[in-house]
């Protein structure tokens, strides 16, 4: 299995939450209304499963390995955009949690501003997505032996591993800081 599999069948389950987030955003136009238990689970999902455990292994680790290698200028250029547009995501994000603490704390206004972020939210994944498995990762396959695909792949796996308890070890930290 080339290294890129993995990442290919993530951008499947981030598609999946896209579908339900523009069925959200028909029920917000409809109703006016916000759903916080939604927008919750969408923004844990969105930084939780596509920006830590996606985007870091796109960045921290095939991104990395790239960066050793003589890219084509046009690998180059898509590499940066790919990081940019993490950046983007990542901003768009805290920007909704923000508006979503505005909102619960009786901001009724804000219900357009988070309605905008989940619709810039719901255009951004797929072309992002689009470009990473049609023009991006099965060319810079390219560039790796199959010895170093299958090291990457193996490196894959252990950061996803690690990844769940860096995630819940912040979490009881976090939860420990109301106790002395």
């Amino acid at each position: 299995m080339l290294p890129i599999g993995p990442l290919m069948w993530e951008h499947r389950l981030i598609e999946r939450l896209i579908k339900l987030m523009n069925a959200e955003l028909a029920v917000i136009a409809k109703t006016g209304k916000l759903d916080l238990s939604f927008v919750a689970g969408a923004t844990d999902f969105l930084r939780t499963y596509a920006d830590r455990c996606h985007h870091g292994k796109e960045e921290d680790i095939l991104f990395r390995e790239l960066a050793h290698k003589d890219l084509s200028e046009r690998d180059r250029t898509t590499m940066q955009e790919l990081v940019e547009e993490h950046g983007f995501a990542r901003a768009t994000v805290t920007s909704l949690l923000r508006t979503v603490d505005r909102f619960a704390a009786g901001d009724v206004d804000s219900v357009d501003e988070a309605s905008k972020l989940l619709k810039d939210l719901s255009e951004f994944y797929p072309r992002h997505i689009e470009k990473e498995d049609k023009h991006f990762f099965r060319p810079c396959m390219k560039y790796f032996t199959a010895i170093e695909q299958q090291s990457m792949l193996q490196e894959f796996w252990e950061f996803d591993r690690k990844m769940i308890h860096e995630k819940y070890g912040k979490v009881i930290e976090g939860m420990a800081r109301n106790f002395p």
